[in-house]
């Protein structure tokens, strides 16, 4: 019978996680700030209807997912292979995603 240490965790970098979390706190803030601009902007709002039966929406929600995707990308390129502070990732992600909800909780939104 044969006895060896156990074997040591593998040390995987943790960008792709954080590139991940960290753009979606961005993209869903990029959809509150569209949405907010459009309904405060007349010219911007008819910018952003890409489809008719929508409305501006339509544009909105499709720039906030490109937004997304963007950020992903590239902080996923930049992230790959490296550890970063997680806990500051994340941080700045949920402090995004708070002011999302705001941007587009209706009393906030009317002090604009």
């Amino acid at each position: 019978m044969s006895f060896s240490a156990p074997a040591k965790p593998s040390s995987l970098p943790n960008g792709p996680g954080a590139a991940a979390i960290l753009a979606a706190g961005v993209g869903s803030f990029a959809l509150a700030l569209l949405a907010l601009a459009a309904d405060k902007s007349a010219p911007l709002k008819s910018a952003l209807v890409f489809w008719k039966p929508t409305g501006a929406l339509s544009g909105v929600s499709t720039v906030a997912i490109v937004l997304w995707l963007l950020v992903w990308a590239i902080l996923d390129l930049r992230w790959r292979r490296k550890t970063v502070a997680l806990a500051r990732t994340n941080s700045l992600a949920f402090v995004l995603l708070v002011l999302s909800f705001l941007l587009t909780f209706p009393p906030v939104v009317d002090l604009f």
